[in-house]
C-alpha cells in the first residue's frame, strides 16, 4: 500500500518493514511502541495489520509465541530500543527453547549513535545470539525488506525458532525505492535443512521394528512442531505401539487413545516410565531428550536400541547415544518406515507384542483413579473442567498446576497444550493464552495459573479486555510457590524458606479492577457453575479456585532410573 506521504515509488524504511510484513501474512503483531519505532507506529494504520498493545514487552512475546503454537505460523512482537528491547529477552528464549517461531522486532538509536551509549541504546543483537535462531541488525534500508523475509524463512522451516530484527530509527526513516513486489523465495548460504530421511537408514528402522518385541514410541516436541502427528498416530495405531510422550510431546498424539500411556521422565507416569525402562526398541521422535524427560542419563532405557527421527543433526546423541540416527522431517521418515514394514512384514509375534500391551495397560489401568471429590483440589478441576469444556485450547504457566494439567486433562486436539516446557517461564500461561486467541477468536481458551506465576504477567488482563479477548484464566491458590515448596518438602528438610506468597491477593478483585469477571472458587460443589458463568459472560474472566490442600504431584526422591519417578 503506498503511503500518502511518499512521492512517486519512494518509501520509508518503516514503510519497506510494513509492506514485507504484508507479504508474509502477519495479521497481528503484539507490541509496545517507543521513540526507536515510532516511525513504524506511525504508518501502521495504512497497512491493515491490526496491533494488540501488551502491557509489558515480555508479555508481548509470550503473546506472539502463544499465537505462533496454536496456529502453526510464526508470532511477530515488537519493542523500542533499550529496556524494550531487553524486556523481550526472556520470552524469546522460551520460544527458542521450546523451537516457536517468533519474529521479534526492535527498534535502535540511530546509527551515528551506535556505541556511544546513547539514550537507551543496548546491543541487542549481541544479548539474544545464544537465544536466537538467528539475528541481523541492519545498517542499509535496501537491506530491510530482504531480511524480513529471510527472518520468516528461517523461523519457520527446519527447527523453528526465534529471530531477532534490530532496525536503526534512522533507518526506518530513510527513504528507498519501492523493493520488488515479486520477492524470491531466500536462499541462503550453508542453510540447507534436511527433510527427506537418509533411505539406508529408514530400511534399518524398519529392520528393528519389524522384529521388536517391546515396541515403544516417544512422541517429543517436534511431532507438532512439524506437524507430524497423523503420521505417528497413524503409525502407532497400525502396528499397536504404545506411545509416551514429554511434555512438549502432549501434543503429538490423542491422549484418549489406548496406545497412550503419558507422560515420562521426572513428571512421568508409572506405565510412561516402566515402558521406556523395559522397551528394547524405542522409535524417539522430536526430542531433544531434556533432562526432565530422561532422569539419570547412564540408566535411560537400558535394554534398548533407540531410533531417533529429528530435523536438527545437533540434537542426535547430545544427551543420549542414538543407536540409529535418521535426520529429517518426522513425517516423511514415519511414513517411509511404514512402507518398508508393510513390505516387509513384522516378523515379531502377535502374542509377544500384545503380551507387552496389556503389561503397560494393566500399570495405567492400576494408577488410574479419580480425585478426591470431597475437598478443592486441582486435579478435580481439571476433570470438571474437561466435562464442561472437553476441547479448548490450553496453556499453562509453571509449577504443580502445570503438571497436574498435562497429566489430568487429556488432549487430542492438535495444538491446544501451549506450556513453557524447555525454560519453564512462570507468567507465560496468561499472555500465551491471549495471543492464542487472537489467532482463534472462537475458540475457548483457557489459561491454568498458578497464584505465583499469574502475578509475573497479570497487567496482560488489561490487553484482554481493551482487545476483547474473552480468555479463561484458572488461578489455583495455595498462597505458596508450590513447586519450590514441594522441593523443599522432598530435599531441605520441610525448611519453606521464602516459599509463603501471603494472604493478601485478592484475585477476583484484580480481574474486576482491570475490567475483567472475577469469580471465587471455595468448595468443590462450585467449580461447574464458575466455568459456565465464565463461558457465558463472554468477557476475558479469571476464576481464583481456593486449595484445599497442596498436592504435590510426584514423590520427589533420588532415584537410578525413570521407574523412580512415577506419579502417585
Amino acid at each position: 500500500m503506498k503511503d500518502e506521504n511518499s512521492k512517486g515509488n519512494v518509501l520509508t524504511g518503516a514503510d519497506a518493514v510494513l509492506q514485507a510484513l504484508k507479504k508474509e501474512k502477519t495479521k497481528i503483531i503484539f507490541g509496545y511502541p517507543g521513540g526507536a519505532t515510532l516511525p513504524i507506529y506511525d504508518k501502521l494504520d495504512k497497512y491493515g495489520i491490526r496491533h494488540i498493545l501488551c502491557r509489558h514487552e515480555q508479555g508481548g512475546t509470550h503473546m506472539a509465541d502463544g499465537y505462533a503454537r496454536a496456529t502453526g505460523k510464526a508470532g511477530v512482537c515488537m519493542a523500542t530500543s533499550g529496556p524494550g528491547a531487553t524486556n523481550l529477552v526472556t520470552g524469546i528464549a522460551t520460544a527458542f527453547m521450546d523451537s516457536s517461531s517468533l519474529i521479534a522486532i526492535t527498534g535502535q538509536v540511530p546509527r551515528e549513535m551506535i556505541g556511544n551509549d546513547a539514550f537507551q541504546e543496548v546491543d541487542i543483537t549481541g544479548i539474544t545470539i545464544p537465544i536466537t535462531k538467528h539475528n541481523y541488525l541492519i545498517s542499509e534500508p535496501e537491506d530491510l525488506s530482504d531480511s524480513i523475509h529471510e527472518a520468516f524463512y528461517l523461523s519457520t522451516t527446519g527447527r523453528k525458532g526465534p529471530v531477532l530484527i534490530d532496525i536503526p530509527k534512522d533507518v526506518l526513516s530513510s527513504e528507498l525505492k519501492a523493493p520488488d513486489k515479486n520477492h524470491k523465495k531466500p536462499v541462503l548460504e550453508g542453510y540447507n535443512p534436511t527433510i527427506k530421511g537418509h533411505s539406508g537408514q529408514i530400511k534399518k528402522a524398519a529392520i528393528l521394528l519389524r522384529s521388536a518385541k517391546q515396541p515403544l514410541i516417544i512422541s517429543g516436541g517436534g511431532v507438532a512442531g512439524s506437524g507430524a502427528e497423523d503420521a505417528l498416530t497413524s503409525f502407532a495405531r497400525k502396528y499397536e505401539i504404545p506411545v509416551v510422550a514429554t511434555l512438549m510431546g502432549k501434543n503429538g498424539f490423542p491422549n484418549t487413545d489406548r496406545l497412550y500411556l503419558g507422560l515420562i521422565g521426572y513428571h512421568g507416569t508409572a506405565a510412561g516410565n516402566n515402558a521406556v525402562q523395559k522397551a528394547d526398541v524405542i522409535l524417539a521422535v522430536g526430542t531433544r531428550f531434556g533432562d526432565r524427560t530422561t532422569g539419570p542419563l547412564g540408566n535411560f532405557a537400558p535394554e534398548a536400541r533407540i531410533i531417533h527421527i529429528d530435523i536438527d543433526p545437533a540434537e542426535i546423541s547430545k544427551n543420549i547415544t542414538s543407536f540409529l540416527p535418521i535426520v529429517g522431517d518426522a513425517s516423511q521418515i514415519i511414513n517411509s518406515i511404514s512402507g518398508h514394514l508393510d513390505k516387509e512384514g513384522i516378523t515379531a509375534s502377535k502374542s509377544e507384542k500384545e503380551e507387552w500391551l496389556n503389561f503397560l495397560l494393566k500399570i495405567k489401568k492400576d494408577r488410574e483413579k479419580p480425585a478426591d471429590s470431597s475437598k478443592l483440589n486441582i486435579p478435580l478441576i481439571l476433570e470438571r473442567l474437561k466435562k464442561i469444556i472437553p476441547d479448548p485450547i490450553m496453556t499453562t504457566d509453571v509449577g504443580r498446576h502445570q503438571i497436574f494439567a498435562a497429566h489430568h486433562f487429556p488432549i487430542d486436539r492438535k495444538n491446544s497444550f501451549i506450556t513453557s516446557g524447555g525454560l519453564g517461564t512462570m507468567g507465560f500461561g496468561l499472555p500465551a493464552a491471549i495471543g492464542a486467541k487472537a489467532g482463534f477468536p472462537d475458540d475457548t481458551v483457557i489459561s491454568i495459573n498458578g497464584d505465583g506465576s499469574f502475578l509475573m504477567c497479570c497487567q496482560e488482563l488489561v490487553t484482554a479486555v481493551e482487545e476483547n479477548l474473552p480468555i479463561i484464566a484458572m488461578v489455583m491458590k495455595d498462597q505458596r510457590l508450590g513447586m519450590i515448596s514441594q522441593l523443599q518438602s522432598a530435599f531441605y528438610g520441610e525448611r519453606y524458606n521464602c516459599c509463603d506468597l501471603g494472604k493478601c491477593v485478592d484475585f477476583t478483585k484484580i480481574a474486576e479492577g482491570m475490567g475483567a469477571l472475577g469469580i471465587r472458587v471455595e468448595q468443590p460443589d462450585e467449580i461447574e457453575g464458575a466455568i459456565k458463568k465464565a463461558v457465558a459472560s463472554g468477557r476475558p474472566t479469571v476464576i481464583e479456585f481456593i486449595l484445599h490442600e497442596q498436592g504435590n504431584t510426584y514423590p520427589m526422591v533420588t532415584g537410578s532410573s525413570l521407574t523412580d519417578y512415577i506419579e502417585e
